[in-house]
């Protein structure tokens, strides 16, 4: 049966709006009963690994900032080996101030082209590292990565303003819940989160409240209002979908669509079966743990050492049952020693204060190698040389592993795509190439990845000194222009300074003629040097026996 027009364009628009609240919101419900069996497990990292930034303990459900977050923390190893973990792997893959990738010309760009493209590109790469430094990514960035090392990060790329073109937000993890398509990847990604209710119309423009909630929250501005925001994929028109919604009630104040997602959600390790990732800080966990564990008895011990406890006979003057084991107590006791003993005797202590330290040694070292808290060679040395430098870089890649791939693919591609998109909506740059590894290639520009680009240049180098030993021949078997090419790609060299193959023919078709006028020049001044010599007479011999 053929719909009429108004009402298939009605169906159309239905379409368009979106799925509904009360879908969105059972979705939710599921997503977030997944997640929950994560809980203890996230609870207990960021307890001991990240205190500051554990929203897991009651913090949201109770709206107390400002609590204490380290009670039962009483060793900083976990906390200190953290933040240098995300450290390293901020100033190996994304370091501040730097341009850590490049956008070079992929497979279907023609290579002789690719000059031309390398430097199209190349501007537009520093106009978005130019963006980024405005926009605070390398705040938002070490945050991200601080959450990492529990195992899931998320990053929130929005539109800015004039000073900020970008927003780059790091989301605490317990504000996100996700499901995961059928590529693997993040599918619906859903926020819970509190803003007062004066602000939301800043920071959301375009919002439409209905009226019982603007009756509610009228003379109430100040008031925190909870709001569920979710971002999903659009199969019909192939955008992603981004909705924001009230918790109480079913209200829908806000929907459009997007290009792409802002989400960007990366996992240190994923198991089979999971969508959490794993990060090196639930591996440390046992030990973090006893560690803990062991400090918190040896300062109990070292409480009980320092006040002692005592014996007390029992006279019926003291009251055994009122007295505890704590430092300076007494404790009620029929003898001392006989005949009973001295009134008031010290009680013998247990605990070797040497073993548990050596205990705690050993965890300390387990706790820092696998938050790759190491050094090659320690710290306390003099200054470092570019080869310690490499070897450093490639010793921290050859640890991360797997893991270095996933922060490249789940970290960095879509952190330059969604850049370059907003870019590309706001008219900053013109990108007519989509970035997708055909037409133009996002290449990691690190500390980490140079590191292997280097050694690649120095096997290059040595096969040219091998190829010199035989002569024309082994030099016959490598190209000297593309073996220059290779070069100036792996170490990076800006495209500006390079010159593409037509200035190159113009530069030797230049150097043949200047060579061409030179061997002209000199063969006229041989002839002209040849007449002068043919026509001096050659000497007489006695002007030759005179002289």
């Amino acid at each position: 049966m053929k719909l009429p027009g108004t009402l298939l364009t009605k169906i159309r628009r239905h379409r368009m709006a979106g799925l509904e609240v009360r879908q969105l919101k059972k979705r939710y419900g599921s997503c977030q009963t997944r997640k929950e069996q994560w809980r203890s497990i996230y609870e207990e990292a960021y307890e001991y690994c990240l205190p500051m930034r554990n929203l897991y303990d009651g913090y949201y459900e109770q709206d107390t900032p400002g609590q204490n977050k380290m009670k039962r923390v009483f060793d900083s190893t976990a906390i200190h080996s953290t933040a240098r973990f995300a450290n390293r792997i901020q100033s190996a893959l994304f370091p501040p101030q730097q341009q850590w990738c490049r956008l070079r010309p992929g497979s279907d760009v023609p290579p002789e082209r690719h000059i031309q493209a390398q430097q199209v590109l190349d501007m537009y790469n520093q106009k978005m590292f130019s963006v980024m430094r405005q926009s605070g990514f390398d705040l938002a960035i070490g945050e991200f990565l601080l959450d990492l090392a529990v195992g899931t990060a998320v990053m929130l790329i929005q539109k800015g303003d004039e000073l900020q073109p970008i927003r780059y937000t790091a989301i605490p993890m317990y504000q996100i819940t996700f499901d995961e398509g059928p590529d693997g990847k993040p599918n619906f990604v859903f926020r819970k989160f509190k803003r007062p209710f004066e602000v939301v119309e800043q920071e959301f423009p375009g919002v439409e409240f209905p009226e019982e909630v603007l009756s509610k929250y009228r003379e109430r501005p100040s008031e925190y209002i909870e709001l569920l925001e979710a971002t999903y994929p659009n199969k019909e028109t192939g955008k992603v979908d981004y909705c924001l919604m009230t918790m109480e009630g079913d209200y829908k104040i806000l929907h459009k669509e997007l290009k792409s997602s802002p989400w960007v959600i990366s996992r240190f390790m994923v198991a089979p079966g999971e969508i959490m990732g794993r990060g090196p800080c639930l591996y440390a966990l046992p030990d973090i743990k006893t560690l803990n564990k062991v400090i918190e008895l040896n300062l109990k011990n070292a409480s009980l050492s320092i006040g002692g406890v005592f014996t007390a006979v029992d006279d019926g003057v003291l009251n055994p049952q009122a007295i505890q084991i704590v430092p300076g107590a007494i404790i009620g006791v029929s003898s001392n020693g006989g005949p009973r003993g001295p009134s008031l005797a010290p009680l013998p202590r247990s605990g070797d204060t040497n073993l548990s330290q050596l205990i705690a040694n050993d965890l300390r070292m387990n706790i820092k190698k696998t938050l790759y808290d190491e050094s090659l060679p320690p710290d306390n040395m003099s200054a470092r040389s570019a080869t310690e430098i490499v070897e450093r870089m490639k010793e921290l890649s050859q640890n991360l592993g797997a893991a270095f791939g996933r922060l490249i693919n789940e970290t960095m591609y879509p952190i330059v795509r969604r850049s370059l998109e907003l870019m590309d909506e706001e008219g900053m740059v013109d990108l007519p190439l989509k970035v997708n590894g055909l037409e133009v290639n996002i290449e990691p520009q690190s500390p980490l990845a140079m590191a292997s680009n280097m050694e690649k240049v120095q096997n290059v180098l040595q096969f040219m000194q091998i190829a010199q030993s035989f002569g024309g021949a082994g030099m016959a078997l490598v190209n000297p222009e593309k073996v220059g090419d290779y070069i100036l790609d792996h170490m990076g060299i800006d495209a500006s300074l390079r010159t593409t193959p037509e200035e190159r023919a113009q530069i030797i078709q230049q150097a043949q003629q200047m060579q061409m006028q030179m061997q002209q020049q000199a063969a006229q001044a041989g002839q002209g040097a040849a007449p002068d010599q043919a026509g001096a007479a050659p000497p007489q011999e006695g002007e030759v026996m005179d002289g």
